[in-house]
């Protein structure tokens, strides 16, 4: 009888692990196999075949295919038949880079899109930015301080995109949301730490179960990401409550909940203190980033180009004067600098890519483009084409842009440092203003040469950055 029994535990036993293997089985071959085989199946139907040397193909991100695109004609005639709020974002990226954007303006699709956009876009007005100037101005004279008493004490070798960093970071939180010190470098600190944590370990972005494969990272992601959002609402709900307005009304933060209250109706309701820490992440992690590196690769291009260099310190000279009482009405004037900034953000752009899903069928030309397809548009490819730009794409050369905006490229689709369309950059006016106001009193105060212990490894953590850092030889004028 006993033996009975245990046999028949034994048997059910067995059968549920048998159970168990056999549905994981199913499930594994499900992602794994039949549902990419459906879809590349369904991606070669409509017109694309896999991998080829072309600028317009399918690759795989673990078991998503995804469309590549380099060429500008075919993105023009995409971007063409699609509105802006048309537009989704591959549902892979959406759920692995939850814990740093959310749901705010750079994730969020269709209606939800289109909202935000309402409400964040005045924000970002002329007026509103030119409030936030002094700001920037005393954050980078604070800097050149610290660089002064640093060189003064013989330390010539500084890491310039760090520095950069962290000022563009304490910028941002200032000018934007009004933290002090100690907040804004908190939640800096988080951010960085957040993006490190989910770009520079192993990742399996598009494995079903990949979360689960480095489970402690993407529990530790979850966390400061918890943090964030948890210091961003106590911001927020302080500022709700606050009686004393007038003082903070010239931020980011205070702008946006300006223009949050002023809404009314259903169809335009306020957004949630949830979808506001949303807009706020993304913005304080999209200002610091955008700007800071397209600061640090001017500069590395200036220390490698010292005759380019020279041209700007003169035009500052001639255009802006004084520096020590700037007159941010001119900076507008300085043409050569904006060159330098359009050839910098085409050779390394902060955006090296930009990722599209669509929400419905395309059609172009013979080719079908299905509902829910993942889009890869590689910006950098783009920006180095040399059937676009010559057999000069690789060289800097700021003159290009002297007389055309998209500098004498072949098609206009071919430049996006900002992105393209509806969706392209809301925030790019902010990053040009402090791009200006921070390069111009720099090269003012210092000369700059490429340190030799600087290794050129650019890589890609989201943004386009140096992989060693930045050191330069500065040396004060």
């Amino acid at each position: 009888m006993v033996f009975v029994a245990l046999s028949q535990i034994l048997f059910v036993l067995t059968s549920i692990l048998l159970a168990i293997c056999l549905c994981l089985l199913a499930t594994l071959t499900y992602f794994w196999w039949i549902l990419p085989n459906h879809k590349l199946q369904n991606l070669k139907k409509c017109g694309f075949d896999g991998p080829i040397p072309r600028k317009v193909f399918i690759y795989w991100l673990g078991v998503e295919p995804f469309l590549y695109v380099a060429d500008p004609e075919f993105l023009k005639k995409m971007s063409g038949k699609v509105m802006a709020k048309k537009w989704g974002k591959p549902s892979v990226f959406r759920k692995d880079r939850k814990a740093i954007f959310g749901n705010g303006l750079v994730m969020a699709e269709g209606a939800i899109w289109v909202h935000h956009r309402h409400v964040i876009s005045p924000t970002f007005t002329p007026i509103n930015l030119k409030t936030m100037t002094n700001m920037m101005i005393d954050s980078t004279k604070k800097m050149i301080k610290r660089w002064d008493f640093q060189i003064n004490s013989g330390h010539l070798e500084l890491d310039l995109e760090r520095e950069i960093v962290a000022t563009a970071g304490e910028i941002i939180a200032r000018a934007s949301f009004g933290m002090n010190n100690e907040n804004g470098k908190l939640v800096f600190d988080q951010l960085r730490t957040l993006q490190m944590t989910l770009f520079k370990t192993d990742r399996y972005v598009g494995v079903p179960f990949g979360k689960f494969f480095n489970f402690e990272k993407t529990l530790e992601a979850k966390k400061i990401g918890e943090q964030v959002d948890k210091l961003l609402l106590s911001i927020i709900e302080s500022r709700m409550n606050s009686n004393v307005k007038k003082q903070h009304e010239q931020d980011f933060l205070g702008h946006l909940l300006k223009e949050n209250n002023e809404i009314d109706g259903q169809m335009n309701r306020a957004l949630t203190k949830k979808e506001l820490i949303d807009e706020c992440k993304t913005l304080f992690f999209g200002g610091y980033e955008t700007t800071s590196l397209s600061i640090t690769w001017t500069l590395l291009l200036l220390a490698l180009h010292q005759d380019w260099q020279d041209q700007l310190r003169d035009e500052i000279k001639q255009v802006v004067g004084n520096i020590e009482k700037l007159d941010i009405n001119l900076l507008a004037d300085l043409k050569k600098m904006k060159w330098v900034m359009n050839e910098a953000l085409r050779l390394y752009p902060p955006s090296p890519n930009v990722q599209r899903q669509t929400m419905e069928d395309i059609h172009i030309d013979n080719v079908k483009v299905p509902k829910g397809t993942n889009i890869w548009i590689d910006v950098v490819a783009m920006h180095h084409d040399v059937t676009l730009w010559g057999n000069d794409a690789n060289k800097f050369k700021p003159e290009r842009f002297m007389n055309d905006a998209n500098g004498e490229c072949n098609h206009k689709m071919g430049y996006l440092p900002f992105g393209f369309g509806g969706r392209a950059c809301v925030g790019r006016n902010l990053t040009f203003m402090e791009y200006k106001i921070v390069l111009t009193l720099l090269l003012s105060k210092f000369k700059f040469k490429l340190s030799p212990s600087y290794h050129h490894f650019p890589t890609i953590m989201l943004t386009l950055r140096p992989t060693h850092g930045l050191p330069l030889i500065v040396q004060s004028l």
